[in-house]
């Protein structure tokens, strides 16, 4: 894929972050704890395993590697489990404020950081052992990708959960 697109820049990066938090607020305080823990299918997370992911992933994968990279001179990136993780958060028994605003102080932080880098942070990196030199302007770009993912899983956890509740009007989407 080539591209003719310009980096985003830290602060349009940190208004996407808040952006993605506040949709995110917004599911979580319109539904109960139930529908949120509903799995769409044996497998697949509910949307309080996935907001509890993103909980993960801005600990270790985003802003916990930026901070990294920040402090040490190209290190080695650590990886790890996110079926395993996720599975000891067990997020799903867990009541959905309390999950959003664990997210919701995490992603405050990750704003304020994001907001603060400048074009020499950008540049640095480190070493990750399954992908390999990782620079924080690339992470923040993921970061971005990421969360856009997540919340497109989440929604169409909640679309699914709608569907059998439609009746006819299913065959407006393409029964």
């Amino acid at each position: 894929m080539t591209s003719s697109s310009r980096p985003l820049a830290p602060h349009e990066v940190a208004r996407l972050l808040e952006s993605a938090a506040a949709t995110i607020r917004a599911e979580f305080a319109s539904l109960p704890d139930d529908v949120l823990a509903w799995h769409p299918a044996p497998g697949e997370w509910c949307a309080k395993e996935v907001l509890g992911h993103l909980i993960e992933s801005e600990r270790r994968g985003f802003a916990g590697r930026v901070r990294i990279i920040l402090a040490s001179d190209e290190p080695t990136l650590q990886t790890w489990d996110q079926g395993e993780v996720a599975g000891a958060r067990r997020d799903c028994e867990r009541a959905a404020t309390a999950l959003a605003d664990e997210f919701a102080a995490l992603r405050g932080e990750s704003v304020a950081l994001v907001t603060g880098l400048g074009a020499a942070e950008l540049g640095r990196g480190g070493r990750h052992p399954k992908v390999g030199h990782l620079r924080v302007g690339d992470l923040l770009h993921e970061w971005v990708h990421h969360d856009r993912n997540h919340l497109r899983q989440m929604l169409a956890n909640l679309q699914a959960y709608a569907w059998p509740h439609m009746g006819n009007a299913r065959r407006f989407s393409g029964e």
